[in-house]
């Protein structure tokens, strides 16, 4: 799971909460290559398009792509993460809650493990910082917040 939340107060000054779950990559089945870019293990839940979102809060979406290569090799490979970076317009706070970052989602029965996440802010004056998976950053209109989510491992020795 890559829980992102980011709040704050609007150009209106209303109050605004956004709270989405990034998609990663499945791992291997015996006889099928994982999914890319998808919810495992929850149900009900869809990504958020990137024009509703710009639509309904002051964020943009700056990347939303598959992390091409994060999934695990093997036999049969574990699906890709993905890239999702979100710029805030206004001043507001981020929060994640995510996993699979210290340890990368395992391989089975031979098959590689998929990569790690990794979660960063890159500020408007264009440094990065890698943060941890679980914590909250103040955020600058301008800044982003990057979550680069875990590829799915593979499944079995390659021939």
């Amino acid at each position: 799971m890559n829980n992102l939340t980011i709040g704050g107060v609007d150009e209106s000054g209303g109050e605004f909460a956004y709270y989405e779950t990034v998609a990663g990559g499945m791992g291997a089945r015996p006889s099928r290559d994982g999914m890319s870019a998808v919810h495992t293990h929850m149900t009900n839940s869809l990504n958020t398009p990137a024009e509703a979102l710009e639509y309904a809060y002051p964020l943009r979406v700056r990347r939303y792509e598959i992390r091409e290569g994060s999934g695990g090799g093997g036999r049969t490979r574990g699906g890709d993460g993905v890239v999702r970076e979100i710029e805030t317009l206004v001043d507001a706070r981020a929060s994640l809650l995510a996993d699979r970052r210290r340890r990368a989602p395992y391989g089975l029965a031979g098959g590689a493990d998929g990569s790690a996440g990794v979660d960063s802010i890159v500020r408007r004056d264009g440094t990065t910082e890698r943060v941890a998976a679980k914590g909250s950053w103040q955020l600058r209109a301008g800044d982003r917040v990057r979550v680069e989510t875990p590829g799915g491992g593979g499944y079995g020795k390659k021939r």
